[in-house]
């Protein structure tokens, strides 16, 4: 029986599309009952129809969702480690963890987008894991130091300042997008919650073997690690989102976003319609744990 409870997210990316449909989006994830509410972050426009496209950036937007919602939990899934210091990244998610009374979710992986790095001048996408993993053990030092002194091979900080302090304790949860061996390592190491790219139930399955490999590997429990997924749902067969919602818990993901992309609803219409397939999404859970108590 999966020790984790089922959690429910909405994920509005920021890219083509508005700025009320974001906030519409978000409203509804508030007073819906989802868990938890997100957006992503790229500087350009990803996928078909090019880079040239409209698009937010996604703190600025977490920082907009704080004050926007009051209840529902908020992230970026996930922050494009080469996109920021570490010490200016630290800074903004203790911004905005204040800004939302404790609610966020704190979301970051080791970038990708070739083009962004190309047109802006980001450097170290050919070594993004190390500096990642070098950007973990600086971010969680800010966060919990009076000094942070790291003299690595991407980043160095000497006598580093960051106050205040986050206001969950001992810092926000820490959400690591990884698919690969080497950020799955680092998913174990430092992360609260796993995010698996994709959203086919064997290939998390796959992944998660793998994970608990690598925890095994450090001596970690990897039950402590919760496993999340996002994927796509366009708005029509409620009994095939609830399938495939309880195909993922059967796999131990527990935490669940739904994404409001692709063909199909508008955002908002999805987002309404899903709010009220809530109760029925949560009722997997409670199914589950009767299977297992027979």
């Amino acid at each position: 029986m999966t020790q984790h409870p089922l959690r429910f997210g909405l994920k509005l990316s920021g890219q083509d599309t508005t700025i009320d449909a974001l906030r519409a989006v978000w409203r509804i994830a508030d007073d819906g009952g989802f868990d938890h509410v997100w957006d992503f972050d790229h500087l350009a426009s990803i996928g078909e129809g090019g880079p040239d496209r409209p698009i937010y950036e996604g703190w600025t937007l977490q920082a907009a969702m704080a004050e926007a919602t009051k209840r529902v939990r908020i992230g970026c899934l996930v922050t494009g480690n080469t996109y920021r210091n570490p010490a200016l990244l630290a800074k903004e998610a203790v911004t905005v963890d204040h800004l939302s009374g404790g609610r966020l979710e704190f979301g970051i992986g080791a970038a990708w987008a070739e083009i962004e790095h190309q047109m802006y001048g980001f450097e170290g996408l050919d070594h993004r894991v190390g500096r990642l993993s070098e950007s973990l053990r600086i971010i969680k030092s800010l966060w919990t130091d009076e000094r942070t002194n790291f003299d690595g091979r991407y980043y160095h900080m000497k006598d580093a300042i960051a106050n205040p302090k986050p206001r969950q304790k001992p810092y926000p949860p820490i959400w690591i997008g990884a698919s690969g061996e080497t950020t799955i390592r680092l998913v174990a190491r430092y992360a609260d919650v796993w995010n698996a790219a994709g959203g086919d139930p064997q290939r998390t399955k796959e992944l998660s073997e793998k994970l608990e490999q690598a925890c095994a590997e450090i001596g970690r429990d990897a039950s402590e690690v919760r496993r999340s997924i996002q994927y796509d749902w366009d708005g029509k067969s409620a009994d095939e989102l609830i399938e495939q919602s309880g195909a993922f818990l059967e796999r131990g993901i527990t935490e669940q976003v739904i994404y409001l992309r692709g063909p199909g609803l508008e955002p908002v219409a999805r987002a309404e319609k899903l709010a009220a397939l809530l109760p029925d999404l949560r009722h997997n859970q409670s199914a589950e744990s009767s299977t297992h108590r027979r």
